[in-house]
């Protein structure tokens, strides 16, 4: 993730559209089914940016021999646009979930993309502690270039479906 914390988002007056857009919506018979389509099609418009992502962890070297559960594969799995429409959130974002359950490391995702890398005990040697490094900044060099154009794509969805409901107003 960016230095901030937070994958990129969408801006001020985009999610404030997102929001009249969500109203919209809400207030049609089929308002319900309208909001999962709408949903779907940001999240299908954010699907390259991901795959951008996961290329970007994949490509983290790996020194050790084939350990089980692999970590570069379990973080790219977890690696996926979000969309949310209403409550205290509303945008599309692409978000890398924690890997529960993967070598007892929830937050690899966050951890190997961080420059100052992780902390963690040495197998076998319960009073060692070892500091270790993944690819610095993976998440982030990978969305660098992307972001005008998933931001596009985003925006092109909500256009869509305004359209859409501006049609059957008519």
């Amino acid at each position: 993730m960016p230095a901030g914390g937070l994958p990129f988002e969408l801006g001020v007056d985009a999610r404030e559209g997102l929001d009249a857009l969500t109203r919209a919506i809400r207030a049609e018979e089929d308002g319900k089914e309208l909001r999962r389509e709408l949903a779907k099609n940001m999240r299908t418009s954010l699907l390259p940016a991901a795959a951008m992502a996961k290329s970007g962890i994949m490509s983290m070297a790996s020194a050790g021999p084939g350990t089980s559960p692999a970590l570069r594969s379990s973080i790219a799995r977890k690696i996926r646009p979000e969309v949310k429409l209403g409550g205290s959130w509303s945008g599309a974002r692409i978000k890398a979930f924690k890997t529960k359950n993967v070598r007892g490391f929830p937050n690899a995702p966050k951890r190997t993309n961080r420059a100052r890398g992780w902390r963690h005990l040495v197998y076998g040697r319960p009073d060692t502690w070892v500091t270790q490094h993944g690819k610095v900044r993976w998440f982030d060099h990978a969305m660098e270039g992307v972001e005008p154009n998933a931001r596009e794509a985003v925006e092109r969805a909500m256009e869509d479906m305004a359209r859409r409901l501006a049609t059957r107003t008519r």
